[in-house]
This record gives structure tokens, C-alpha cells and sequence, in this order.
């Protein structure tokens, strides 16, 4: 009985000491944010990207959906941001969500590219600390003039 004690001791209690502690190495989230100068849904080849665009890594209870993390960062001059997580979030769920852009002319979220889930835990069997997260954009109030052409480029590859 005192075997099975130590036993249950010696590896039960080390798993509970370092649950919720943070992560010894950040989890580095990176996505991209972009102007769909189109207004097409997607990245086409006139897509540009936001300097400066404002986003938010959110992690939710799975069953509450109640807040428990929120972080914001800011995307560099080619529309990338890269944001430090330093805890483990291992069953709740998280996206990365746009928050804002500096362009006023390409300012209105594009529904459902708005944002994107991240899985930002270490139990799933991913090795590295790096995660990325699919692009996100906002819509250009009015297409650009060459868009029409483009887009007809598109309809040529189907079938």
C-alpha cells in the first residue's frame, strides 16, 4: 500500500503542480492581415497587405465560451504580425481575430476572413513553438478598376 502511495505521489503530483503554470518557451502566433482590393472573398494577386492592422489572440472556455485570455499585437510593414503566448491553452478555444485597420479605405471586416482558429497547446503533438493562423482581411470600400479583368482570369481555370 505504501508502494502504490509513493507511486500515485510520484507521478501524480508533478502533473498537478505544473498545470496552468506558464509556458517555459512563448508560443509564437503568426498570421498575416490583408486589403482585398477586389472585394473577391480570397488573396488574389492585387491583394495588399495592412502595416499597422491591430489583432487579437481570444482563448474561450470550450463549454462556458467565457473569455479567459485576450492579447493584442499590431502587424509590420509587410501585414505580418507575430504574437507572444506564454501560456498553455490546452483546452480552450482560441482564434486570432481583426480588431482594427489604419487604411479607411479598406477598414470593413470581410465576414468569415475575420479571424482564425490557433490551437495553442503543447498536448497535441506538435514539436515546434511556432503556430500559424490563416490570413485575415478587411474589404476595400470600392473594387479597383483592374479587378474585373482579374477576376475573369479566375473564371477561365474552371471548368
Amino acid at each position: 500500500m505504501g508502494r502504490l502511495m509513493l507511486l500515485v505521489a510520484l507521478c501524480v503530483l508533478p502533473a498537478l503542480v505544473s498545470a496552468g503554470r506558464p509556458v517555459s518557451q512563448p508560443f509564437v502566433l503568426q498570421g498575416r492581415v490583408y486589403c482585398d482590393t477586389c472585394r473577391a472573398g480570397f488573396e488574389t494577386s492585387a491583394t495588399t497587405y495592412i502595416a499597422g492592422a491591430k489583432v487579437r489572440v481570444e482563448c474561450k472556455d470550450r463549454n462556458s465560451m467565457q473569455l479567459l485570455y485576450s492579447i493584442e499585437g499590431i502587424t509590420d510593414s509587410t501585414g505580418t504580425y507575430k504574437i507572444m503566448v506564454t501560456e498553455d491553452h490546452e483546452d480552450q478555444l482560441c482564434d486570432a481575430v481583426l480588431v482594427s485597420s489604419p487604411q479607411s479605405d479598406c477598414a470593413s471586416v470581410d465576414p468569415g476572413r475575420d479571424r482564425a482558429a490557433v490551437i495553442l497547446t503543447r498536448y497535441n503533438g506538435i514539436v515546434s513553438d511556432n503556430r500559424y493562423a490563416n490570413s485575415m482581411g478587411f474589404l476595400k470600400d470600392h473594387p479597383m478598376s483592374e479587378c474585373t479583368q482579374l477576376l475573369q482570369q479566375y473564371q477561365e481555370f474552371e471548368d
